[in-house]
């Protein structure tokens, strides 16, 4: 049988005190680096930009609707609010012209002039806005 020893350390390992977190200070941290997190993204949330898509694009010309910095003002203002609100897709309007707007995307899907507007049927969206 062989003779395993078993040699004395001469100075203990140092152990670093790690200081136990308590479970209201870990929620207190949590908070707190979610509150930098959000006030970090919140510049970001406070520009909405709206982009027409092609078939949009041409929709817009093909009915003659001109699209000007003063409409695309008004579209963005319209997808903030709407955004505020929680809408995915919106029908943001005024009395001669309707958009369909996807708000996550910020994208126009297309335009309507006054004479389609007659249907008076708008379907897949969660939102109407009227433009100011």
């Amino acid at each position: 049988m062989a003779d395993y020893r078993i040699t004395p350390i001469d100075r203990p390992h140092q152990v670093e005190q790690v200081q136990p977190v308590r479970r209201r200070d870990a929620g207190s941290q949590f908070g707190s680096m979610l509150q930098r997190e959000i006030q970090s993204a919140a510049p970001a949330q406070e520009s909405f930009s709206v982009a027409f898509s092609k078939h949009a694009r041409e929709r817009a010309e093909e009915r003659g609707i001109e699209v000007t910095d003063t409409l695309m003002d008004q579209l963005a203002s319209s997808v903030e609010r709407a955004s505020a609100k929680g809408a995915k897709n919106i029908l943001a309007f005024d009395a001669t012209r309707a958009f369909i707007i996807n708000i996550p995307h910020g994208r126009v899907i297309t335009t309507m002039s006054q004479e389609e507007m007659q249907e008076n049927i708008f379907t897949n969206i969660d939102g109407a806005v009227l433009l100011k």
